[in-house]
């Protein structure tokens, strides 16, 4: 059963623990909710659901700013005016 909010992840993080050098288990839970359609008889077709992780403030910065820029000797311009004359 859902909780009042009481407890959970705003009591957790009041108590300001480090997690550095400890391990961080995060329990992502979901449910889907299917709307039958004429479609769907008498196969569903399919039902996708998924969720992806993406790190926040890892790096300063973008780490690829500090990088040389690379020659690809595919391209070339089209005349000596430039590509777009």
């Amino acid at each position: 059963p859902q909780g009042d909010g009481s407890v959970g992840l705003p009591h957790w993080t009041a108590n300001n623990r480090s997690i550095e050098g400890e391990d961080v288990v995060i329990w992502h839970a979901f449910g889907v909710t299917h709307v039958p359609r004429v479609e769907d008889f008498p196969v569903m077709p399919s039902e996708s659901t998924g969720f992806m992780l993406k790190p926040d403030g890892f790096f300063a910065g973008n780490p690829g700013v500090d990088l040389p820029p690379s020659k690809n000797a595919a391209s070339k311009l089209v005349s000596e005016e430039g590509c777009c004359n």
